[in-house]
């Protein structure tokens, strides 16, 4: 979709099951103060996303006595505010409304009406939940804004695609159909119901049980107003990013987005840390400009100073959001005074799920009597591969399967299937579609480096639409023409053009000056916070300038031209396919064939089954971030759910034969379906980071290292940024 987030202010919450050394208690940021981010921060950190929509929604919770008389109808009828309740019978005692005041340290909540008077009307304690929902729609008949809200006061906003496990209809939003199905949930908060579920024996699903149906991407918070619970989490494999800021001494609020906000503090002058030391051990810092002040009688009881806020010495803020189901409910505290909540992580409710989630695979050990061993099947092949500029790649004499396997044709099926669910056309696109002619229509775009893993991609999106419809490919490059990639990208539009020559591709040349790019690359550090390494921004940065598809294209219509003949391009597709995935299930990274000689298949298997538990931190957030900055969707088809599947069902030496030469043994399987597509050229290539297929990694060591040498001395791809 786009982006979400959630600020979580004037509710204590319990960390003790997820954080480890946790604070039992933390003092609250009192609502209105100002902290490290704010709302507009973050707004306009999504904002920045380019959505059709952004929307705010806030739900207050009110602690009201059975015997008070707190408005609730009057506050209800604020625009964009929802008033949820916690009952507490009698009135509240003098001990209890001094507490009151002491967590709060205010007279006057310091929105909505003049009725919300602490302490008055029969209420006292209070908290906030404020949502934001940014939305790029690519799905359903009509607008949709977030964060979408029903009739009982139930809150969603929801970042990701359902392609399955939910029935959504050709012309419906999935985010509308999800909160309908959300809504018919019982209260339940584990995986089986429990004795006082709402369900009373009823087959009504959990919100747990629904959310682990879901197939595809994405990132959901949710407000469960009739179990006033908060549910939240980003799928198991972490293609859509979640960041979270657990409550801290720095600041106490819950927080949750999509992407890191560049704080309008941290671009103020004359910032300064009031730090309030609530006692020896506990104080709560607040970044505030120097001329803020406070009344005598808000913070008489706290001892206060101002102190100079340094560059590195707030610790970091945000990390990525663990994959996974999330949940806290919320009720009121009689003897604290406050409204608290324990946050609760789930197992997933769906035995295929966790089966992925292991990615164990039952054939790792070639036997005897297994293919692995006969050599019946190959064959002596020379290839010889021919680029279009003064590059000629010779390829000695390699093994070269004379047949293809059952199981290329197994997952040629399922990646056909999920490069089609992520680029059907609906009515969204028909929309676009008006805009312009059909024939300048281009909803749907691949980056691509003319590698194995994009060609793929760019053959199977070719069988997936409309033949009316034009394909961006989107290459980068920092060194002009010859960049690897770029050489690779232009060999690879021809054979494209040679098995669907009806069809309009156009390479989109990004060129990059790594010299010039100052601005960018600092944007870039942001996008991909809490990454922070130089190979992380190289990633980033290479990936942010191809995801913009801001470049150059062909004028002619056959044939190469010279950089005379382009004209400048900017892709509108609001769909990117990424080869996200490829490598770390068929064994394509040079680490891999590393592991393989230095522990065999097992520890070939125990590496790339390190990489797919650890895609989600590594690489998904950070992706996921730098490319929807473009106001484009990623979508990753290697990475579908039925993909992961099939691909673990394989023998693990059908998949990759890391005795065999780079550019035939590692990605096996994938090579045998880039021939079931016809693409011969691109069956043999061997892999090439984006970084180095870019050449963007050359330039950043030359300029940080001095020389590619220093930087491979300095292992600089694992080197912090300063």
């Amino acid at each position: 979709m786009c982006g979400i987030a959630l600020i979580v202010s004037g509710i204590r919450i319990d960390l003790s099951t997820l954080v480890p050394d946790s604070p039992s208690s933390l003092p609250l940021i009192p609502l209105g103060f100002a902290s490290k981010f704010s709302l507009d921060d973050l707004k306009s950190a999504l904002r920045q996303r380019g959505p059709d929509s952004l929307g705010s929604k806030k739900v207050r919770l009110i602690v009201r006595s059975s015997q008070g008389n707190f408005p609730i109808e009057e506050a209800n009828q604020e625009e964009d505010l929802v008033i949820s309740v916690l009952e507490r019978s009698g009135e509240f005692g003098e001990q209890e409304y001094s507490t009151c005041l002491r967590n709060f340290a205010r007279e006057e909540v310091t929105t909505t009406t003049e009725s919300f008077k602490l302490g008055k009307d029969g209420h006292c304690s209070d908290g906030e939940l404020q949502f934001i929902g940014a939305t790029l729609q690519l799905r359903g008949r009509s607008r949709v804004m977030q964060p979408f809200l029903d009739s009982s006061g139930n809150v969603l906003v929801f970042n990701g695609e359902i392609f399955g496990g939910i029935e959504v209809a050709h012309d419906d939003n999935d985010s509308e159909v999800l909160l309908q199905t959300l809504v018919n949930c019982c209260s339940c908060h584990s995986n089986g119901h429990l004795n006082e579920c709402s369900a009373s024996g009823e087959d009504q699903n959990s919100v747990l049980e629904v959310l682990s149906l879901i197939k595809g991407p994405w990132a959901i918070i949710y407000w469960q107003e009739n179990s006033r619970t908060l549910w939240f989490g980003r799928d198991a494999f972490g293609r859509r990013s979640l960041l979270v800021h657990w409550p801290d001494e720095v600041d106490s609020r819950f927080l949750l987005s999509s992407v890191s906000p560049f704080s309008s503090a941290d671009q103020s002058s004359g910032i300064k840390c009031l730090v309030v030391f609530y006692s020896s051990r506990s104080s709560v810092y607040l970044l505030l400009p120097s001329y803020v002040s406070f009344a005598a009688s808000a913070i008489s009881y706290h001892t206060v100073r101002y102190v100079d806020i340094k560059d590195g010495s707030m610790p970091n803020f945000w990390e990525e959001l663990s994959c996974g189901i999330y949940s806290v409910s919320l009720d009121y505290s009689p003897q604290d005074g406050y409204i608290a909540g324990g946050i609760k992580r789930h197992e997933w409710a769906n035995t295929v799920l966790q089966e992925l989630i292991r990615w164990e695979r039952a054939s790792v050990y070639p036997q005897a009597h297994d293919s692995y061993f006969s050599s019946c099947n190959l064959t002596e092949q020379r290839e010889l591969l021919i680029l279009p500029s003064a590059e000629t790649i010779y390829l000695k004499s390699v093994p070269v399967q004379s047949s293809v396997s059952r199981q290329a044709h197994n997952v040629l099926s399922v990646l056909r299937k999920s490069v089609m669910l992520r680029t059907s056309q609906n009515d969204i696109f028909q929309v676009m579609a008006d805009d312009s002619t059909q024939e300048d229509c281009t909803p749907i775009a691949v980056l691509f480096s003319g590698g194995l893993d994009s060609m793929i991609l760019a053959a199977l999106l070719d069988q997936s639409i409309d033949p009316n419809y034009g394909v961006d490919l989107l290459n980068v490059s920092f060194d002009g023409q010859s960049a690897p990639d770029r050489i690779s990208a232009k060999a690879g539009v021809e054979e494209l053009k040679r098995i669907a020559p009806s069809r309009r591709w156009k390479l989109v040349e990004i060129d990059a000056d790594l010299s010039k790019l100052t601005m960018e690359m600092k944007h870039v550090m942001e996008l991909i916070y809490p990454a922070n390494t130089y190979m992380d921004l190289n990633i980033g940065t290479a990936l942010w300038l191809a995801a913009s598809g801001d470049g150059w294209t062909c004028a002619c219509t056959r044939g190469f031209s010279d950089e005379n003949q382009r004209v400048k391009y900017k892709s509108q597709a609001r769909i990117v396919l990424v080869g996200s995935g490829a490598d770390e299930q068929c064994a394509g990274y040079g680490r891999h064939r590393t592991k393989y000689r230095c522990g065999s298949w097992i520890g070939l298997h125990e590496e790339m089954k390190l990489d797919m538990q650890r895609i989600w931190k590594r690489n998904m957030g950070r992706d996921d971030r730098i490319i929807a900055d473009n106001g484009k969707e990623a979508r990753f088809p290697f990475l579908d759910e039925d993909v992961i599947k099939t691909l673990l069902e394989i023998p693990l030496w059908e998949v990759a034969n890391l005795d065999e030469p780079s550019g035939v043994g590692d990605k096996k399987i994938l090579r045998e379906v880039a021939r079931l597509l016809g693409l011969q050229e691109a069956s043999i290539l061997p892999k090439r980071a984006i970084q180095f297929g870019s050449r963007i990694a050359r330039e950043s060591n030359r300029k940080n290292f001095g020389s590619n040498r220093a930087a491979n001395q300095a292992s600089a791809g694992s080197v912090v940024i300063d």
